[in-house]
């Protein structure tokens, strides 16, 4: 068996395709790219012009590039559709930067024209390529691989040597070998055409088929989504009604009856946390009971929500995201009759769960003297109350609390039409408590201690801890279609890079003498660095069922050195 060395001859893939005719016709369904002949171009030639670069990988690549560096300004700047109140803050502390921001659609990236624009073409570019490449794959699935060129010698992996077997003989052994190795091969004449590595094409249309999935996908979730937060405490409910939440956002195309209907309970909320070590005060077990129910008349259902565990209800998730204390307060007024009695939720300052707040009874009170007003109660809780730390909490448990109430009367500002925060006091309008000094009232209690207001104004007790925790329930539709498109974009990817598509022929004829000469030839992508090692395999197998014959010159005893296939296309792949 014997092997030419062949170099580049510097002439281009394209006169090399033309030499091969069908043989050497593209490995791929990339459409083949056409210099246009500027000068005689037209409106329609300037459109097919411009509609092929737009469907081109370059272009798809770049697009989706643009599209991921277009989706940072909106992770590092608020946005209006998420947070109102930061984008505020940002225009207030940015007084030059906010109107640029503004003209630029940077407080709603996700919604602004310049963002749609790079969304649809990449759309489009993708569609645009996707459907001729499978027009032109599913032709290449129903056609045969091509017959031999002419001179396999002009291929870059190349062998040929003499055997006495007949032609038939090794075409019959040639096109079950390659069968069996699972090329797709036909009889061609006097020789046998195989190819293989089918999935790299698969595997590319699966890519862009699953990055149009996976957009439609974004896409759809973005404008039909909902996302609310609840603050809810133990014994308290929640119905998945838009009034019910503290705050409440959705997309464009989202309404009041895309709601999954459901309903839940806090049964209770467990908290541990590490009671020592360098990692004393840090959560062990941060979970919520909750009784729930689907539908109107649905069955009651129990089941615990924990961090990064959500409650699935339909397409809805109830994620667990914040935990705090509600002391129980009971307010009497001078007559001694009951006019609040609530668990009022305080928010954490820190990581030892040190909270604050504000208790507000606007309607029933009465003074002393019978005349009606509102008091506002200043909060400040320790979870855990240390001597020689009065001003934060110790530990996040409730091991040793201390509640500190500052009281005040007169008007709150609630009935201003103003809107406020529940958890702030409005001290314009009030006057605070005095005490016997004359300073202001205000005291330290614990479970089950009172504080008497002076004058006979009446009485503040703080009768226990409850917990409180805050759901954040996000219904957005399309993930599980966006995690399809992401895992089969990976592997479509995948198979697009690591498989090659390649061809082998195999051509057995009677030569001069009478002896057979089989000659062997593959081709491959350029990026192909298999081709020759597989040719070699192969001709090292067929070359065992179909010995080689001596030269016409050669003596019988040369024949015992004639090179081994594998050897002579290593060779020959070296010199490529």
């Amino acid at each position: 068996m014997s092997t030419t060395p062949k170099t580049a001859s510097g002439t281009g893939s394209e006169r090399a395709d033309d030499d091969l005719g069908a043989a050497g016709s593209q490995l791929s369904t990339a459409p083949k790219e056409e210099l246009p002949n500027l000068p005689t171009l037209g409106v329609i030639g300037w459109t097919r012009w411009f509609w092929r670069q737009l469907t081109s990988m370059r272009v798809a690549l770049l697009l989706l590039l643009l599209l991921s560096l277009g989706a940072i300004p909106g992770s590092l700047i608020p946005q209006a559709g998420t947070d109102e109140t930061k984008v505020a803050d940002f225009r207030k502390a940015h007084t030059f930067l906010a109107p640029v921001y503004d003209r630029l659609g940077l407080f709603h990236v996700y919604s602004s024209v310049w963002f749609s624009a790079i969304y649809i073409l990449l759309f489009v570019s993708l569609i645009g390529c996707i459907i001729p490449r499978t027009y032109q794959f599913i032709g290449q699935l129903r056609g045969r691989p091509p017959g031999a060129p002419k001179r396999l010698t002009r291929l870059p992996a190349y062998t040929t040597w003499r055997t006495e077997a007949e032609p038939e003989q090794v075409r019959e052994a040639a096109l079950a070998l390659l069968k069996k190795r699972r090329f797709r091969a036909h009889r061609a004449g006097d020789a046998v055409a195989a190819e293989k590595g089918y999935l790299r094409e698969i595997g590319n249309l699966a890519f862009h088929i699953a990055l149009i999935v996976l957009l439609t996908a974004f896409a759809w979730g973005q404008l039909f989504k909902s996302e609310g937060n609840k603050l809810i405490v133990e014994g308290d409910g929640f119905s998945n009604t838009t009034t019910q939440y503290d705050d409440f956002k959705s997309g464009n195309l989202f309404t009041a009856d895309d709601l999954v209907p459901f309903s839940f309970t806090l049964d209770k909320f467990t908290g541990t946390y590490e009671a020592s070590g360098p990692n004393k005060g840090t959560p062990r077990t941060y979970q919520a009971a909750l009784t729930y129910s689907k539908g109107a008349y649905g069955k009651d259902h129990k089941d615990l929500v924990k961090v990064n565990e959500p409650l699935q209800i339909g397409d809805a998730n109830v994620y667990l995201t914040a935990h705090g204390y509600a002391p129980l307060i009971t307010v009497r007024d001078g007559r001694g009759k009951v006019v609040y009695r609530d668990a009022v939720p305080l928010l954490p300052l820190d990581s030892n769960v040190t909270s604050t707040g504000v208790i507000k009874v606007l309607d029933g009170y009465r003074n002393a003297k019978g005349v009606s007003q509102q008091l506002g109660i200043s909060a400040f809780l320790l979870p855990t109350y240390t001597k020689g730390s009065e001003t934060a909490s110790t530990f996040p448990a409730l091991r040793n609390p201390v509640l500190n109430l500052t009281p005040y009367y007169g008007d709150l500002g609630v009935d201003s039409g103003i809107p406020q925060s529940v958890y702030q006091l409005d001290k314009s309008h009030v006057k605070g408590f005095k005490d016997a000094k004359g300073a202001q009232l205000r005291d330290n209690l614990k479970p089950g201690q009172t504080m008497t207001l002076p004058n006979g104004a009446g009485t503040i007790t703080y009768e226990g801890t409850k917990e409180w925790a805050n759901f954040q329930v996000v219904q957005q539709p399309g993930t599980a279609w966006a995690l399809g498109g992401a895992l089969v974009a990976i592997f479509g990817l995948a198979g697009s890079l690591f498989i090659q598509r390649r061809r082998v022929w195999v051509r057995a004829v009677e030569g001069a003498d009478g002896v057979t000469v089989v000659e062997m030839a593959g081709l491959g992508r350029s990026e192909s660095a298999k081709v020759p090692e597989e040719l070699g395999d192969l001709a090292g197998i067929l070359y065992d069922q179909a010995p080689g014959a001596p030269e016409p010159d050669d003596s019988p005893e040369q024949d015992d050195t004639t090179p081994d296939p594998q050897v002579a296309s290593a060779e020959r792949a070296e010199t490529t």
